[in-house]
């Protein structure tokens, strides 16, 4: 995502219902999570607002505004639900998860069959004639916000609302009237700030065409080639018919010869040679005479009418003059780009965006923003307002060094002088991180970026914040440190390398990956303290901004030995305790001469079988307790009980600390089915004992163990 923590963590639990499984992308000002209900066990979409966004009233509008749309319910439109604020003030969106392929993939993996698209098409228009009817139109209709479910074609699913327009009378708008959406999607009304349903059909048809091709579609490489392409009808040669047919009349540029419902689209899948046919008043062509046009090149042009069925007019000798024809609007639709766009030439591109100052200056930006990503593909995204053809083609030029795109509108704003410089530079520092993100609004920038190098980390976290702390552009930065996704598979190699006293183990590890923030925990354990350290240290340089929990039992060379020799079994939950008498710490450590009473508690459980408990020092001594030489002592479970149910307590002989065993040793508790050793065992070394363990494992059904801490001195 886009260089900044993730808003919410993999295992996360939102008010104590949603439990985040998996990130799954992100947009401008908010990021998409799968999480399930652990009330119902479904599964949702969550839609969170950033945190540079949430505290604004604005973009919670927004949220509130989509949560609206669950009004409509059409199975090509995500079924939305309700907004959530948890308790730390994060807003989210809950909507049905869509499980399934986006357009933009099957797009970039080649395209699809001619027939596939026609299914898509239908399927779509359903939807948006169900929004429509409710006085929606989305604005924003582009191959990466439709899924098709399952992967199949006649199940598409239209996932984002977020910049829908409400066209019902006295209903606001979820953005506004301005431009809204992709220019390589949007119709040309929508570059001046209209748009009704029809934009939703232009762009549909365009999203379709690029679908089918296996192409994306290119915009233009700046505002005003955006404009001229608009102008003209997309290029459909080499589609079959009816897909060729149908995508022209979706894209025709004037929104009075498109389809003017999605009905019609719908129609015109499902009985082509009717739906498509020509009317008999359709607009004749005017050809005007070679040398009328600047260039002296012939055209055509479709000729203008004040009403359908009206005689056709042709330009009169010299309309080309001064660079502009005067022709009247055809059927009184949003005036005609063509003058305009020749206007914008002929004045230096003083009109731009579809604003014109009287003053033939750029106009005002407020707020003038401007934002550039830097995703980790490379691929520099830049969008928002410039004060100079300058600093345009400075930051173009820097998107398609990096095989980008660049969006950028002349305006002017209330920005510092040195804003130009200001930026370039900030964009300077920010180049080594992996991924970046600068957003403007005037003088303000927040600044986020990822890095897996701790170093490069503090260097361009302090070069930017001195930056930002003292020129004309002020704001913050965060630089996270990565990967943005941790595999457990990064993690195991280093448990391999320092496991000095059997295997070391993640706990309960994410199937993907470790997000931002997550707790990664290790269980196992190692022969010393100084073996924990290096863990520590060794998993901090690859984890970047998580956590580490190290649940390890620190043992020693001796106990590690006797450890990897023991019989794989399990625990007994039988409890070991330690008294040390008046005013010894529970548990120890205890010093030299100290006498200690080990205690053995069975739990109800156990009833038969046998016990065997030993003592295993730091000098590689194994010192029986049950059965014990010197006390003598019936080691079997019922003897031990003696009648009695439930938990039982069992007192081992007392040992009196030496002081040669300062350190940690064991105690070992053995529950077998039969006695495992012939006769009593003496006092012998770990290598003898753990020989003769291994050669009796079969009968062990549970060990159990502690550690017995001793010092010299409290």
């Amino acid at each position: 995502m886009n260089g900044s923590s993730a808003i919410f963590s993999t295992g996360e639990l939102l008010n104590n219902t949603y439990r985040i499984e998996a990130a799954l992308g992100q947009g401008g000002t908010s990021e998409v999570y799968r999480a399930r209900s652990e009330i119902t066990g479904k599964l949702v979409a969550l839609k969170a607002l950033r945190s540079e966004f949430a505290s604004n009233e604005d973009y919670v509008t927004l949220l509130r505004r989509e949560e609206e749309i669950r009004e409509i319910s059409h199975p090509a439109i995500v079924r939305y639900h309700h907004n959530q604020r948890t308790a730390d003030g994060v807003v989210f969106l809950v909507m049905d998860y869509v499980d399934g392929v986006r357009l933009e993939d099957r797009l970039k993996g080649g395209g699809m069959r001619a027939d596939e698209v026609l299914t898509v098409a239908e399927k779509v228009a359903g939807g948006l004639a169900a929004a429509h009817a409710y006085g929606i139109v989305h604005r924003d209709l582009s191959p990466d916000n439709i899924i098709l479910r399952d992967g199949d074609p006649a199940r598409p699913v239209i996932i984002d609302f977020g910049i829908a327009k409400d066209v019902r009378p006295g209903a606001e708008t979820i953005v506004g009237s301005e431009f809204a959406g992709k220019y390589a999607y949007a119709a040309p009304e929508q570059l001046h700030g209209q748009s009704d349903s029809r934009a939703d059909i232009y762009a549909l048809g365009a999203l379709l065409l690029q679908v089918f091709r296996g192409a994306p579609a290119e915009a233009g490489r700046n505002l005003l080639e955006v404009v001229e392409r608009k102008k003209r009808p997309l290029d459909t040669a080499g589609v079959p018919e009816p897909l060729k047919s149908i995508i022209d009349r979706m894209t025709a540029p004037d929104p009075e010869d498109r389809f003017q419902s999605a009905d019609e689209i719908i129609a015109a899948i499902r009985n082509p040679a009717a739906s498509l046919a020509a009317p008999a008043s359709e607009d004749a062509t005017v050809i005007v005479p070679a040398g009328s046009r600047p260039g002296g090149t012939a055209s055509t042009a479709p000729a203008a009418a004040g009403a359908r069925g009206a005689p056709v007019t042709s330009s009169p000798p010299g309309a080309w003059a001064g660079g502009a024809a005067e022709t009247p609007k055809r059927r009184g639709a949003w005036p005609a780009l063509a003058g305009l766009a020749a206007l914008a030439a002929a004045g230096g591109g003083a009109w731009y965006a579809g604003l014109f100052d009287p003053l033939l200056g750029a106009p005002l930006a407020d707020p003038f923003t401007l934002e550039i990503v830097h995703p980790e593909d490379g691929r520099v995204t830049v969008a928002g307002y410039v004060t100079s053809e300058e600093m345009r083609a400075a930051l173009s030029e820097r998107a398609a060094a990096a095989d980008g795109t660049a969006e950028l509108s002349l305006a002017s704003g209330n920005i510092a002088e040195t804003w130009d410089d200001e930026v370039l530079f900030l964009l300077d520092s920010l180049e080594p991180l992996q991924e970046w993100r600068v957003a403007l609004s005037d003088n303000a920038a927040t600044v986020t970026g990822l890095t897996e190098d701790p170093a490069m980390r503090e260097a361009v976290d302090v070069a930017v914040a001195e930056q930002l702390g003292t020129g004309g552009v002020r704001g913050d930065v965060e630089i996270v440190l990565g990967p943005r996704l941790l595999p457990p598979s990064r993690l195991r190699p280093v448990l391999e390398d320092l496991a000095d006293c059997g295997p070391l183990a993640l706990v309960d590890p994410p199937a993907v990956g470790y997000s931002f923030g997550d707790r990664i925990a290790v269980a196992g354990a190692v022969s010393s303290p100084e073996t924990a350290a290096d863990l520590e240290d060794a998993l901090a340089a690859r984890i970047g901004d998580r956590r580490v929990a190290l649940d390890l039992d620190i043992l020693n060379p001796v106990l590690c030995k006797i450890d990897a020799a023991l019989p794989s079994a399990p625990s007994g939950g039988i409890d070991i305790g330690f008294d040390g008498g008046d005013g010894a710490p529970e548990g120890g450590p205890f010093i030299p001469g100290e006498s200690i009473t080990i205690t053995v508690t069975l739990p109800p459980e156990i009833v038969d079988g046998y016990i065997f408990v030993v003592a295993i020092s730091v000098t590689e001594q194994v010192l029986p307790l049950l059965p014990n030489p010197s006390i003598p002592r019936d080691n079997a479970v019922a003897a031990l009980r003696d009648g009695r149910e439930g938990a039982v307590t069992v007192e081992m002989p007392v040992v009196e600390v030496d002081p040669a065993l300062f350190g940690r040793n064991a105690i070992l508790v053995i529950h077998s089915d039969t006695q495992i050793f012939d006769g009593m065992r003496p006092i012998e070394s770990v290598a003898s004992f753990a020989e003769a363990l291994q050669e009796r494992s079969g009968p062990i059904q549970r060990l159990d163990s502690r550690i017995l801490a001793t010092a010299p001195q409290r």
